[in-house]
């Protein structure tokens, strides 16, 4: 079954383009990382439906093929995690958020606000706190090519530099991360303000984020890849003193983009450990009304 695309409407007004799958078992909510899309986890969510979960994919605003804010709304991390929480309850029970990067962030976020709001959570390649060096590798990428690409082939090339460990990038690939500016050039899905407004300076929230973490009780699975350059074995001896009863999960040979990396292994963890959710993540995610007030 191929997942249906849909729209969204996130918090105030925004929209936001989705994927879904139907399925009889706990629903997965699947956010993604800085600079990504839904598209990051077509195969992880096709091996989902395949195991019985519903599944929705979103593009967060400013990503992909979702809204990007109006030239006098500047980002910030509030948004995201109110998209979050409406969009948790598009779905009619709670959901277990998967989330890479910038998403389980604001997953932390969201469920610290709202207990409940997630039955369990995945947090894919992302501790409270993280290496700066990573960050920077990330934003000087997104950055580099204010004016876009001639082609869609240099567009290949800049990727390939950064990636050099992944295949190379077919069109039909390039053409879901890159946008026709009507001028002949093409440029990143993203909005390029993201940068400056909201990642630029984001080590300022970490210890929000700690304390964020610190309260959520759900169960949690943290997935890290041994070649990351954001989270490291430090940042994750901190998170699990922070998150005591979370689960850690290390993928040796995966980077930061962990899912792409090694989809088959991370997407493997996320179903042992959805197979292995205690008794009361179940109970919470059958109950008849969510906490965001959508019904059964």
């Amino acid at each position: 079954m191929h997942a249906q695309d849909t729209r969204l409407e996130g918090a105030h007004g925004i929209g936001l383009a989705a994927s879904k799958t139907s399925g009889s078992k706990s629903p997965i909510l699947l956010a993604h990382g800085f600079g990504q899309t839904r598209g990051a986890w077509t195969a992880t969510a096709a091996a989902l439906h395949a195991a019985g979960h519903a599944t929705l994919a979103f593009d967060a605003r400013g990503h992909g093929g979702s809204d990007w804010n109006p030239s006098d709304l500047p980002y910030h991390g509030e948004q995201f995690t109110d998209d979050l929480i409406v969009v948790a309850g598009e779905l009619r029970r709670p959901p277990v958020l998967v989330a890479a990067s910038m998403g389980g962030l604001f997953g932390l976020m969201a469920e610290a606000r709202w207990p409940g709001l997630f039955a369990a959570m995945v947090l894919v390649d992302i501790t409270p706190r993280w290496e700066t060096r990573g960050v920077e590798r990330i934003l000087a990428f997104m950055s580099a090519h204010p004016d876009g690409f001639a082609s869609l082939e240099a567009a290949a090339d800049s990727i390939a530099a950064y990636m050099p460990h992944r295949p190379r990038k077919s069109e039909d690939a390039l053409r879901a991360l890159l946008r026709p500016t009507g001028s002949g050039r093409w440029s990143w899905h993203w909005d390029p303000r993201l940068v400056e407004e909201l990642a630029r300076d984001s080590e300022q929230h970490q210890d929000a984020i700690a304390e964020a973490a610190r309260r959520v009780e759900c169960p949690v699975m943290l997935v890290s890849g041994g070649r990351s350059d954001l989270v490291t074995p430090q940042t994750v001896a901190e998170f699990l003193a922070l998150v005591p009863h979370a689960r850690h999960v290390h993928l040796p040979d995966a980077t930061h983009m962990v899912a792409g990396d090694d989809n088959d292994a991370f997407t493997a963890a996320v179903l042992n450990y959805l197979d292995a959710l205690p008794p009361a993540a179940a109970a919470a995610s059958a109950r008849t009304e969510h906490v965001t007030g959508a019904s059964q």
